[in-house]
């Protein structure tokens, strides 16, 4: 099939105005965005999004996971679509474009073949799944990973949030509980535009990210319990301080994703210290262990790693210790194909690439199950996401929406 020409470009000033427009709804306090999952501001954002799509001459589904698919027809009624998208859902303290930019990214080419009268082979649907953040709802990427098969339907709709409100409920109420079977569609192909949420395109001069990898996942749940006793008064020798043993613990941890350099990273992000009062020695600790690593292998190895040794230094202080794995995923090696319409879409188009590993969990790595996926990336000023100071620059998300447009045409085919 013919490729479109390199002439053939997004209108960067419409992608600009809608995502600060989306940014106007679950506004957060320091300029980003909070519009967590199946919120009244959730509602809100997906209401302009149909509204845009209809505009846009597309039609909408909706399945019983709240996924929401605009699609624009092909000529061939039976072929498969293309997808494109990602989510938009933010975190409490987001920024404007994780996500955000992969849905109205789509939704830019989709108007853009409009604007131009072309016609592709396949139809193209731009797809916003719910709760990829997993910050209201565990886990992350959750309605994806129903769609592929990775969760039940019943299991994720009974999550509950901080407050015991379950999705389910919450998804009826706010009116995004479609019909559609969930997984019932089939797909071509799916394309994810994302920000780096990383440094790497930004400090190498990038305009492009195609990503080849992404990487696995494993959250082990760590319990240390000692005995909670007086701080002052406790002599060193005989206090069982849960405490210390944590921080051996994660000193452990980093030195065990450093000898796997420089893919491999590891750190603790949630961290609960019982009683958590300034003259008692903690006498329990909780905490999570987040290993990440684009290979199997070298996961598997620090987790083994993280149990031998995490246990060797309770049973030397004294501490009794438990680990359970409460998450996961493998990595994530995406399709050759589709890799390759992204990486000669950026030659096509003069931008400057690079292959990059993604060291998020995307919508992507779950699809990628099901159907031939790739994702390509534009960079995040100092690499900053999940924050409200997240930023891009015009020309990034040009750049970014620019390669998506070619490789979704030349996947879906150009009708002459």
């Amino acid at each position: 099939m013919p490729s479109p020409g390199e002439n053939l470009r997004i209108n960067a000033d419409r992608l600009w105005d809608s995502l600060m427009d989306m940014a106007q709804i679950g506004p957060g306090v320091a300029g980003g965005n909070n519009r967590q999952t199946l919120t009244d501001s959730d509602a809100e954002g997906r209401a302009l999004f149909q509204s845009w799509c209809e505009a846009a001459g597309c039609t909408m589904g909706l399945d019983s996971m709240g996924n929401m698919f605009a699609r624009r027809e092909g000529t061939d009624p039976d072929a498969l679509p293309v997808y494109v998208g990602s989510h938009l859902d933010t975190q409490p303290t987001g920024g404007k474009y994780d996500g955000v930019l992969g849905v109205l990214g789509g939704l830019e080419v989709i108007r853009t073949l409009n604007d131009l009268d072309m016609k592709t082979r396949h139809p193209i649907v731009v797809t916003n799944w719910t709760n990829e953040e997993g910050t209201r709802y565990a886990p992350a990427m959750l309605s994806s990973g129903v769609f592929a098969g990775v969760h039940s339907e019943e299991w994720a709709k009974d999550r509950v949030d901080a407050e015991g409100k379950r999705f389910g409920d919450e998804l009826s109420r706010i009116g995004w509980e479609g019909d559609e079977k969930v997984g019932a569609r089939k797909m071509h192909a799916f394309f994810e535009l994302h920000i780096e949420q990383g440094p790497i395109l930004e400090v190498e001069g990038r305009d492009i990210g195609i990503v080849t990898h992404g990487q696995g996942l494993s959250w082990t749940q760590v319990t240390v319990t000692g005995k909670d006793s007086h701080t002052g008064s406790t002599p060193m020798p005989m206090r069982r301080n849960a405490g210390l043993g944590m921080a051996k613990i994660l000193q452990k941890v980093d030195e065990i994703a450093w000898s796997h350099a420089p893919h491999a990273v590891g750190a603790a992000g949630h961290i609960d210290v019982h009683p958590n009062s300034r003259n008692v020695i903690p006498g329990k600790v909780v905490f999570t262990v987040d290993f990440r690593s684009p290979e199997l292998e070298v996961i598997q190895d620090m987790e083994a790693r993280l149990r031998h040794d995490g246990q060797a230094i309770c049973d030397e202080m004294g501490l009794d210790v438990t680990f359970e794995k409460v998450g996961g995923f493998d990595p994530v090696a995406f399709d050759a194909g589709c890799v390759g319409a992204l990486r000669n879409a950026a030659e096509r188009l003069g931008y400057s690439h690079q292959d990059i590993i993604s060291g998020a969990g995307h919508d992507a790595c779950w699809i990628n199950q099901v159907a031939p996926t790739a994702m390509v990336m534009c960079p995040c000023v100092d690499g900053l996401s999940h924050n409200e100071a997240e930023e891009i620059t015009r020309d990034w998300a040009r750049a970014g929406a620019d390669v998506l447009l070619h490789a979704v045409v030349e996947t879906a085919g150009i009708v002459a």
